[in-house]
């Protein structure tokens, strides 16, 4: 029996790429990326979660299989991933409760919080599910999280209920990655994180002086508020300790952005490649996507002449539903495009697909009737036993 091999030398990159003619393969975990005498087992690849949520929902009759178990029959939509049947689980049954918000979407607000009563009054929403993962793994990465939307939308919340913006640019996202600054630039980042610090130092400061004079109320508001002031110096004391590493290089160019703002599905595909790359690199952990809707004609996809959103509001027509298959049928192409990718990147003892947690579906069940109820979730990944609904 041979004696495990342990590296007595500098420990090899973790991001290190092996680079050819236009393309990048990220090396599998080797022996040589464990620090001296540490032993392989230590090095296991570290867990990921993504959340994607497609705000109009998916049309039921083509989505949840008519029988349970491990032999159910593929419907319409799932035999788009049926690759990757082995490698996801399809729910049902599932929902928060009193989801009944100011308007028929208001659950897209939380539908990774599962606050109740979302827009009404006294509503206040609670912290997200990716910034609990988030908070757990602090520091570890370049970027402690990734909200993203094809349009705008947000998935993510604050523990003060406070929703934070997405990026909806991959061309800003692979700059803020993978494009490292002039030290000048560096340099003048580091001046204005370290002006941030003392602003954020002086008004705890004064904060803690007021506190002393309040009513309980009022000092739980300020307790709110130092709340999120530790998180902002927190997040700034990373940002300084990250600024001078340097980034990882990765074998690609700058994205273009996509101009037509109604190709939602070429919008969905370059993010998806992106959201790739933050994972593969561990620029980030935990990510959220907001996969878009509109109010209007989705272009380049054939037979689909119709606004998105009133598609959704399909009221069993026929017609509609045929129309409205082609785009959430097409959601589901790309969404097994993305799985192949993940799954094409070895790493330690399996690949990234393994040990990343996919959870895709939608806060609405039934779009038409603006239903909260009977969501179709989809977990997929994360080297867990699936091929079940």
């Amino acid at each position: 029996m041979k004696a495990p091999y342990i590296s007595t030398q500098a420990a090899l990159n973790r991001r290190h790429f092996l680079k050819g003619v236009g393309s990048c393969v990220a090396l599998p975990l080797l022996d040589a990326m464990c620090p001296a005498f540490r032993a392989r087992a230590a090095s296991a690849a570290v867990p990921r979660f993504i959340a994607m949520n497609a705000s109009l929902g998916f049309h039921a009759e083509f989505f949840f299989p008519e029988k349970t178990g491990e032999n159910y029959a593929m419907t319409p939509y799932l035999d788009k991933l049926k690759d990757h049947r082995k490698d996801f689980t399809v729910f049902s049954g599932l929902s928060h409760p009193n989801q009944n918000g100011n308007n028929g979407h208001a659950s897209g607000m939380t539908w990774l919080t599962s606050a109740q009563r979302p827009g009404l009054a006294g509503f206040k929403n609670t912290i997200s599910l990716d910034q609990l993962i988030a908070r757990q793994l602090r520091g570890k990465t370049r970027v402690p999280y990734l909200a993203l939307s094809t349009r705008g939308a947000s998935l993510s919340w604050t523990a003060n209920g406070v929703q934070i913006p997405s990026q909806t640019s991959p061309a800003k996202l692979f700059k803020q990655l993978f494009i490292s600054g002039t030290e000048a630039e560096v340099a003048e980042t580091m001046r204005e994180l370290k002006r941030g610090r003392s602003i954020l130092d002086t008004v705890l400061g004064d904060a803690n002086k007021l506190q002393k004079s309040l009513g309980h109320r009022d000092q739980e508001k300020l307790d709110e508020y130092f709340s999120s002031v530790r998180d902002l110096e927190a997040s700034i004391q990373q940002s300084e300790q990250w600024e001078t590493k340097t980034k990882p290089e990765v074998d690609a160019q700058q994205p273009k952005d996509v101009d037509d703002k109604t190709d939602v599905m070429a919008r969905q595909r370059l993010m998806y490649e992106m959201i790739a790359l933050a994972l593969q690199t561990d620029s980030t952990r935990t990510v959220t996507f907001d996969l878009g809707s509109m109010n209007a004609v989705p272009s380049n996809l054939k037979g689909v002449k119709t606004d998105w959103h009133n598609l959704s509001h399909h009221g069993k027509d026929e017609n509609k539903i045929e129309e409205l298959s082609i785009i959430e049928a097409a959601e589901f192409v790309a969404f097994n495009e993305f799985l192949t990718r993940l799954k094409g990147v070895q790493e330690a003892d399996g690949n990234l697909l393994d040990h990343t947690s996919i959870l895709f579906g939608s806060n609405l069940g039934n779009a038409s009737s603006h239903s909260w109820k009977n969501l179709p979730i989809i977990v997929a990944g994360g080297d867990i036993n699936m091929a079940r609904m």
